[in-house]
């Protein structure tokens, strides 16, 4: 059982939708995740989250944040990961409740692997190549991140609003 509620997937599903594409795109076009999609995405959190969630809930979601920058810093010191990705990953932590984490990390595992492979097999079809010639991630040797990550926000969000408490 979600420890999540659909009431609040529905609420924050509308407006974090567009920030990760935003950043998904970006992170192809640019290998970049600007800042203004993490504090948007920490924004829509701020605003929504006080009509989604109950103030008490609320309030411990945002040591989330802190505990993914936390971790995200130190892997982006390890040179493991960009620092765009950490901050994104911070900015989506709060939206996710404890009791789903090992659920979102299943969610995100397997985003992972279905963007590299998506990815992966776009960039050598040459019609697709065509129509985005300016993409760094067709020809850089890392991998847009943020891809992967709006995807397992959206996926988890959507998965929430459908079978939440």
């Amino acid at each position: 059982m979600l420890a999540a509620t659909a009431r609040e997937a529905m609420w924050f599903l509308p407006f974090v939708l567009p920030v990760a594409l935003w950043a998904a795109w970006s992170d192809m076009k640019y290998m970049k995740i600007p800042n203004k999609a993490v504090l948007a995405l920490a924004g829509v959190f701020a605003i929504v989250g006080l009509v989604a969630l109950p103030l008490p809930e609320y309030g411990w979601r945002w040591l989330h944040l802190a505990v993914v920058l936390a971790i995200t810093f130190a892997l982006t010191m390890a040179g493991m990961i960009g620092a765009g990705d950490a901050k994104f990953a911070a900015a989506m932590a709060p939206f996710v409740a404890l009791g789903d984490l090992r659920l979102f990390i299943g969610i995100f595992a397997a985003s992972l692997l279905a963007a590299f492979a998506a990815h992966r097999l776009l960039r050598a079809i040459p019609p697709f190549r065509r129509a985005t010639p300016d993409w760094v991630s067709w020809t850089s040797k890392k991998f847009p991140m943020g891809l992967a990550l709006s995807g397992a926000l959206l996926a988890h969000l959507g998965l929430v609003a459908l079978y939440g408490r």
